[in-house]
């Protein structure tokens, strides 16, 4: 059991660095190269983040569930799945994995191992886009994890790199990315000071949606093809596929 428990957070941290080595790598290659065109730098941000969750959800899912994610994590705890050990376990790892894929990202494009961001990405608007954006995950992770668990990790993917567009804050959605973009003064980057408004807005939009989800979900009486709740690529002693992002 507990050589499982080391497996699982293990891929937790594992797949979270290869996300943020993702988020902010892409950031920095898409500025270096679209010639001041922050358009065409975002859009090719928006395209490797959404690719990378995809290929690392299908990759990390067997093993951890591929959370990625405390709101995702702290969701599934809501409903049922999973233990407090077992939480607090996967929030240490993805934590952890986000500052290594930081530091990954700017040691491939020579950058310092870690620089505080001068982005700035303060204000209700900010905010408010954060709160959509975590609430629009948790209810894409419950609801395809219900109803059509093969497709999650598409799912996911294609919500977040929706997100990158129709919110204005470019759809962070994830306390432990949102921790260690604050250590990249680049394209990904965000302020220090702003980031306690971010987890703010993350963690009531992630409340919300786990509660709404739940008897939304419940009351409409969903069930996975196999008859259970499970997902995708998911064995029996590992936790339910949700991941999530970015």
């Amino acid at each position: 059991m507990a050589a499982n428990r080391s497996r699982r957070l293990v891929a937790e941290a594992l797949g979270t660095a290869f996300l943020l080595a993702a988020v902010v790598g892409s950031g920095i290659m898409g500025e270096r190269l679209s010639g001041g065109n922050v358009a065409i730098a975002l859009l090719a941000n928006t395209l490797a983040t959404g690719a990378a969750l995809v290929a690392l959800i299908l990759s990390f899912a067997p093993i951890s569930g591929a959370h990625f994610n405390p709101v995702v994590t702290g969701a599934e705890l809501f409903v049922g799945r999973g233990s407090r050990l077992d939480a607090a376990g996967y929030v240490a790892a993805q934590v952890v994995g986000a500052f290594a894929g930081v530091a990954a990202a700017h040691l491939m494009f020579e950058l310092p191992l870690f620089s505080a961001s001068r982005h700035a990405r303060a204000g209700a608007a900010q905010a408010f886009s954060e709160f959509v954006a975590t609430f629009g995950l948790i209810g894409v992770i419950q609801c395809v994890g219900r109803g059509a668990p093969r497709f999650v990790a598409f799912a996911v993917g294609a919500y977040i790199s929706a997100a990158y567009w129709f919110t204005a804050s470019t759809s962070f959605a994830n306390p432990a990315v949102t921790v260690a973009r604050a250590a990249s003064d680049t394209f990904a980057g965000i302020r220090p000071s702003d980031v306690p408004g971010f987890l703010a807005a993350q963690l009531a939009g992630a409340a919300t949606a786990a509660l709404l989800f739940r008897w939304l979900l419940d009351s409409t009486g969903l069930a996975t093809s196999s008859g259970g709740e499970v997902s995708h690529g998911e064995r029996p002693h590992v936790q339910r596929t949700v991941s999530l992002h970015r």
